[in-house]
């Protein structure tokens, strides 16, 4: 956020207040009685700033999960000389997990159970995944141009899949920032431990 001129900060605190207040809203009222025009009233936004935000309220869950996505695909690209795959991979997880304990701390677990109960949302939440699975794909290729196909793929899969997994779990059980950051790390340790055979991540990228 840093990096930010000040057009791009107010839009972005737009945009979390907007998605906080939905949440929020859907804590206490539920998913299906909140509507548009209930979000935007208690968001102090008029519905034409929601809709320059969001296409429809499914898509004001995922706000968050969306800026964390782009958090990712940043790091992934931005890279220093010399550092290899792998690091990469756990330097982008690190950056991230401040951000992702903190974030929507007593709504986290309204944000996983809407997720849970609702099919549209679930499909939602899939193709998030596939559509990063695939940059994180990509992005491996690019770095280490001999890496397998079927590595490369596995790779994605277990990095994206188990970061996914344990923050679901964590935020659906509520676990607090720190209990959250243990997690994840943990996580990550189990993942790089068998990423660690394969030789093109070990290899540091000139």
């Amino acid at each position: 956020m840093d990096h930010m001129g000040l057009r791009e900060r107010k839009k972005l605190k737009t945009r979390r207040a907007i998605a906080e207040a939905a949440l929020r809203l859907f804590a206490e009222r539920g998913y299906e009685e909140t509507t548009i025009a209930d979000i935007t009233e208690a968001a102090d936004v008029s519905p034409r700033t929601f809709f320059s935000y969001f296409p429809s309220k499914e898509d004001v869950v995922f706000a968050e999960i969306d800026e964390r996505l782009a958090e990712v695909r940043e790091g992934v690209a931005r890279r220093p000389a010399g550092e290899t795959p792998l690091e990469s991979m756990r330097r982008i997880v690190f950056e991230m997990s401040d951000a992702i304990a903190a974030a929507h701390g007593e709504y986290g677990a309204v944000q996983i159970q809407l997720i849970l109960e609702r099919p549209s949302l679930q499909a939602r939440a899939l193709k998030r995944m596939h559509d990063l699975e695939q940059h994180v794909v990509e992005r491996l290729t690019e770095l280490s141009p001999d890496i397998g196909e079927i590595d490369a793929i596995v790779i994605a899969g277990a990095l994206v899949g188990g970061m996914n997994a344990v923050i679901a779990h964590c935020r659906a059980q509520g676990y607090d920032p720190e209990a959250t950051r243990e997690a994840v790390d943990r996580a990550l340790a189990i993942v790089e431990h068998g990423l660690g055979s394969v030789p093109a991540l070990t290899r540091p990228v000139p």
